[in-house]
């Protein structure tokens, strides 16, 4: 039914921009506070095989509308159940990276009923729980610079040296630099700031679904030694660690991404 790839726009105020293809049971992924939905672009594909496979821009992201107000988690959760809506389910696997690792946690305490397993890539506790120094760290290299005048694309090159594991990877880099360039910095700021706010941590002890965690070998921003800890606070769940990748292990390492996956969900 949806062998290729297409775009539309769900909902108002702000409406949301996904790409999907594919049919079956829904696989949603979400991308990063410094990404967008063609994050998922060496995965939707492979996915799409077995699965109707989506991809959103969260709003104030991509082709999705910008907003008036704060950016709160709570209508964020709605957004998604909507995207379910529209394609008339009531389940389906979501997969998060980073910040979507954080609204696919908040998903499922709001809706647990509409989620088939979870799966978290690079995921973190939610920043007030992690270093301080970890914290300053991102805050400097994100948020200052924009407030000072810059604009994502200046912030781009550094930002994408910080996160990717594999400087070799000349494709990944490149992607990740596009990626953070695209960002609407208005929304961006507005996000970080919800981002740091928003505690998602309690969430972990209760979720009762199938749930894989996957981290990259050499992420420095939600290291492996997070992600073990995650595992041991969702009781359903396995860990896996992608050798020789950063923070995006999708984009890093899409391969070994796209086959741990698809292992994951087909059991």
């Amino acid at each position: 039914m949806y062998s290729t790839l297409k775009n539309i726009k769900i909902g108002t105020k702000p409406s949301i921009s996904i790409d999907y293809m594919g049919q079956g049971d829904m696989i949603v992924f979400l991308h990063g506070i410094g990404g967008n939905k063609k994050n998922w672009q060496d995965n939707l594909p492979y996915f799409s095989k077995e699965f109707l496979s989506v991809a959103w821009d969260t709003r104030g992201y991509g082709k999705s509308e910008d907003y008036s107000g704060d950016f709160i988690f709570e209508d964020v959760l709605d957004d998604l159940k909507k995207v379910l809506d529209y394609f008339e389910k009531e389940k389906a696997h979501i997969v998060g990276l980073s910040m979507g690792g954080q609204i696919a946690t908040l998903f499922y305490e709001k809706y647990p009923n509409c989620v088939k397993t979870l799966t978290l890539c690079d995921t973190h506790f939610g920043l007030s729980n992690m270093n301080p120094n970890a914290v300053k760290k991102f805050i400097n290299s994100r948020k200052e610079p924009l407030l000072n005048g810059k604009e994502p694309k200046d912030i781009a090159p550094i930002v994408a040296s910080s996160l990717i594991g594999d400087r070799k990877n000349k494709s990944a880099y490149e992607k990740l630099v596009h990626s953070i360039s695209l960002l609407h910095k208005e929304s961006y700021l507005k996000t970080i700031d919800a981002s740091m706010k928003t505690e998602h941590r309690h969430v972990f002890k209760k979720i009762d679904v199938p749930t894989l965690i996957m981290v990259g070998e050499l992420d420095t921003l939600t290291p492996p030694s997070m992600s073990r800890q995650i595992k041991r606070e969702i009781e359903n769940s396995s860990i896996i660690t992608i050798p020789n990748a950063g923070h995006l292990i999708n984009i890093e390492a899409p391969e070994i991404f796209n086959k741990n996956l698809m292992s994951f969900l087909e059991s």
